[in-house]
Formats: C-alpha cells, structure tokens, sequence
C-alpha cells in the first residue's frame, strides 16, 4: 500500500520515499495475543503490523487516505472537500470511474490480490478498541492501476518485480470485490499539485 501509494504522490510531482512516507505518514499499530487470543487494530484506521515485516498484513483505504493526506501540503487537505461523508464506489468495471480517472491519465491505487490468486478468508481477530470480531481477507494486494483495453487492466504491481502488468478484466474485477471494492482515485484542479485525494469504495 505504501509503495503505491508513494507512486501516485510521485505522479503527482511530491518528492517522498517509501521509508519516509512509511515513517513520518503511516500509522500503524501492532498485533497482540491476550489469553490466547489474536487481537489487532481496525485496517480502516491502521497499518495491521509494520510494512517492514511479511507476516504484517495492510491497510485499507480509509486508513491509507490518512496516510495521503498527511503527506499532502496542508491547503490540499480533504477537509476542504464538501459533503466528504458521501462516498463513491469505484469497480474496475465501472466505465464512468474510469473516464473520471484513468482516461484523464490519472492512477489509481486499488485493491485486489497477489497474481490475482483466490481471496481467503482469515484470520480473524478481536479488535483493539472495540473488542469486535474481525475477518481479513488473505492475499490482500494494493497496486496502480494506470490502463485498460477491451481485455484487460493494466497496473504498476510492486510484488515480486512485476512491473507493469496486465490481468483478465473479470478475474480483476472479481478480486476487487473480494477486497471490498476498495480504492482511492484523484480529482486535480487546473494545477496538477493543487490536488484532492478522495477515497472511494464500496459501502
């Protein structure tokens, strides 16, 4: 999530590395065992683990939108949106969201699987402030989507060296939803850096 989201600030013409996006920008919080069992915080506030360790697990777009703004100049800051309750959703198939985006040459961080492997449910575990149960989706992935034809998407994918890569348009939308639907697109003004970041998922 962090390298992708650095990727989009660099479109954007922001200078910040991965670490120092990861340091000064992502808040995370750890997991921990109480009597036995697994308890973690809300990934729609939080980084679950540290971005440094593979058996860490992510964040979603909520809490990854924080990290944006953060890493925004601070006159380009959500607030300044209206009616920032209402939420749009963006599905990969989606024609009129990928006229707003991506047919204006503007990424999007969005939300699948690894190779677009099966989603699997688990684990689980009891939320750090609330104490309610808790379902991660395993093979959560977060990439740039930057194109599509007729066929496929087309992404900036950081795992393993992937490069720009391409995946069957069903199997991504699938994928997709299995991950909530989520992503966060962006809306610039005249002057590309005079940007707003929006976040947009399924409710």
């Amino acid at each position: 999530e962090s390298v992708s989201a650095v990727m989009l600030l660099k479109y954007l013409g922001y200078e910040i590395t991965v670490d120092e996006f990861i340091k000064n920008c992502l808040e995370c919080r750890d997991m921990e065992m109480r009597d036995g069992k697994l308890y973690g915080p809300d990934p729609n506030e939080y980084f679950c683990g540290s971005p440094y360790d593979e058996d860490s697990f992510g964040i979603y777009a909520k809490g990854l939108l924080k990290a944006l703004e953060k890493a925004l100049t601070p006159e380009v800051s959500l607030t300044d949106i209206e009616d920032i309750e209402k939420w749009d959703s963006i599905i990969a198939g989606n024609d009129e969201l990928l006229e707003k985006y991506i047919d204006q040459g503007m990424p999007v961080v969005f939300w699948a699987c690894i190779n677009m492997r099966k989603e699997i449910p688990g684990p689980e575990w009891k939320l750090l402030d609330s104490g309610e149960s808790f379902c991660w989706i395993s093979n959560e992935h977060c990439m740039l989507l930057v194109g599509y034809d007729e066929k496929k998407y087309y992404f900036n994918d950081p795992y393993d060296n992937n490069g720009v890569i391409g995946y069957e348009r069903e199997l991504v939308e699938k994928r997709h939803a299995a991950q909530h639907s989520m992503a966060i697109g962006t809306v610039t003004s005249t002057d590309i850096k005079q940007n707003f970041i929006k976040t947009l998922f399924e409710e």
